[in-house]
Formats: structure tokens, sequence, C-alpha cells
């Protein structure tokens, strides 16, 4: 039996608005599960209804089969990392770390061995004596993991927690975090807006997006196997590219290039979707420069943007815009005419009007 069940979630507010529709997940013991989307989507409700926060207007939660809708947060079993910290300012590390083990008036001796030993696991050993203000970013949100790892829960509840560090210290607190979480073990539930840090994190992303649940699946399947075009554009960097066209003979307009998709789609579908526009989808960096095997397109070069280990190439296809990712040492002249080369296997058909993806 899974150890968290999230059946038919629905948050809605007293003044009617649905925040979670019919919201269905199972969690396995020891995953680590990334809510990811944009803002507003819903995640950082649903991780408040799962810590007791916020009540479930309608469904069912399951802590290890047994009912918890009604359960307050401490009865969950469940500690929570917020993105502003938290921390008490006129407190040391030391007693930042000890507090919760405090209210719950364990022994002295057990609460300084516990205390230092979180302290090591996280490198804040030298820092116990110091006050908050006196640490940097990143470690200020090493305290507040501490302070959730210390209670030794079942349930490890992340809300957006590095959206106030800078690039370098994310970098880093990405792998800390996933480094505790194989160390403890814990169920953890990660909220983020940031699609890097799910991919490089999660067990599994659930993608959510006003209020349902658009994808639930590994980092690979969602790069690989999106459902939508919602999910094929969110997850990817830079995003995936989207030209629209209508299909005729078997075959669309990308700019002024001929795409045959008889290549690519099956004969019923080529039949069910004569004379409808589709979206015809690439990742910048599946092409390649040149002619070759594959879907061959002809673009000018608007810009480029020399990132160090590869450069952003921003073509227009006559009129349609995209981002290609090629090896620096191959970046094209500006306003220069291109030819690349998309792959059969990279290509994303999806209906234009459902914006699901044709298999």
């Amino acid at each position: 039996m899974p150890y968290l069940v999230l059946k038919d979630i629905n948050k809605i507010y007293p003044n009617g608005f649905h925040a979670v529709h019919d919201f269905n997940l199972e969690i396995e013991k020891g995953e680590f599960i990334v809510f990811v989307g944009s803002s507003g989507c819903g995640k950082s409700t649903t991780l408040r209804m799962i810590a007791g926060l916020e009540d479930i207007s309608k469904g069912d939660f399951l802590i290890d089969g047994q009912r918890a809708n009604e359960k307050g947060p401490r009865d969950r079993g469940v500690a929570m990392v917020f993105q502003s910290y938290a921390l008490y300012p006129q407190m040391t590390v030391y007693d930042n770390l000890a507090f919760g083990l405090t209210l719950e008036g364990i022994d002295e001796d057990i609460i300084e061995e516990k205390v230092k030993n979180v302290a090591k696991i996280l490198g804040l050993t030298d820092y116990l004596d110091r006050l908050p203000k006196a640490l940097s970013g990143g470690q200020r949100q090493r305290v507040a993991v501490g302070r959730a790892i210390i209670r030794k829960v079942g349930i490890f509840l992340m809300d957006e927690p590095l959206s106030n560090l800078d690039a370098k210290q994310r970098v880093t607190m990405r792998s800390e975090i996933t480094e505790i979480h194989r160390k403890t073990g814990a169920t953890t539930i990660y909220v983020t807006h940031d699609q890097t840090e799910a991919m490089t994190m999660a067990d599994r992303i659930v993608v959510m997006k006003e209020g349902y649940i658009q994808q639930v699946g590994t980092p690979y399947e969602l790069y690989f196997n999106p459902v939508n075009v919602f999910v094929a554009g969110f997850i990817g960097e830079p995003p995936m590219n989207f030209v629209r066209s209508t299909l005729k003979n078997g075959k669309i307009m990308v700019g002024k290039n001929e795409i045959d998709l008889t290549k690519k789609m099956k004969a019923a579908d080529i039949k069910k979707y004569e004379g409808k526009e589709l979206v015809f989808g690439f990742r910048p960096e599946a092409i390649s420069l040149g002619a070759g095997d594959g879907y061959v397109i002809k673009a000018e070069v608007e810009l480029t943007e020399l990132l160090g280990d590869n450069t952003n190439v921003y073509v227009d296809i006559q009129g349609d815009k995209s981002i290609l990712k090629v090896n620096p040492h191959d970046t094209p002249e500006m306003d220069s005419e291109i030819v690349f080369t998309i792959p059969l296997e990279s290509v994303y058909i999806f209906d234009n009007e459902t914006e699901k993806v044709i298999k």
C-alpha cells in the first residue's frame, strides 16, 4: 500500500475560488516528489493541505492507510521548511535546531547529541553559537532544513526553500538536500516553480496548471514523453519550440519548409487530422546544423547567446521564432541563413485544439 494517498483532493475557498481540482496521487515511502508549475497553479496549496495548514474541501488524504483529513500538523508526523526560513532571530543556531525537541521535553543530553549530529551533516558545527543575522542565506537555509530533519519525522515538506538564494547557493543546496534525503530516507514533497530543481532532485515530478495535474512521471518521462503542449514547454531549458500549421495532404509548412508527416504519424491520424491545425514541436538541443537525416529546415539567424558550454541561436523560420542550442564552436553569424536538421524521433506533434500529444 502507498505511504501517502491523495484521492480526489479539492480546495475551494469561501469566496468560491477553486484552487485545486480533483488531485489524485499515490506516494511510496521514501520517495522524493516535486510539485512544479507556474505561480498560482495550486502546488503550495496542495502542500499546505498535506501539512494540515489548509483544510481539505473535498477528497481523502491518507497517511499509511489512515485517513488524516482531520488531524492537526503535529499529529501527521510532518516537518515543513518554508521559503522564508522562519528562524527565531534572537536564538543561536544551536537553540533554533534544539527548539522543537525542547518543546517535546526531550532530555538535554539527547538534544545536544542530536543537534551536533545534524550540524555535522549540514556543515553547521562551526556556527552553532551564531545568531541567524550572522549567517549567509545558504547557511540560514541549512538551519531551516536541520530544524526539520532533527525531529526524525516520516514526511518532509519543502515550499520553495531555495528561492531566496543566489544561483550558486541554489546549486549547492540542491545537492545538499538531495543528499540529506538519501541519508534520512524520509518521504519528501518539494514545491518549486523552477523546473531545473524538479529535474535534478525528483524521483517523480507532478506538473500542475491552474489547479489541475497535467502529468506525473520521472524526469526522463516528462522530458522525453510529455503528454501535452504545456508540459513540453514547461520542462526543458530553453523550452521546446512550437510551430502551428495546417495539415494538407499529409504535410505541414514550417515557415516555407515542407514537412512530410507521413514519416512521423500513423495513417489513421493523418486521415483524422487532414485539414486541421497541428502543433509541430522540437527541443532546441535536438537539432544538428546542416542537412542530414530527418526534417531539414532553413532559417535566418536573429541573435546568438554564447553561454560557454553551448550557444543559444534565436532564429526566424519565415515568421516562426525558435531557439536552437548548438556547440559554441559552431556558432553561426548574425543575420546569416542556416540549415538545420531535426531527427524524426525528436519531433513531437500535438493536436492544436486539445494540445494533447499525438503518439
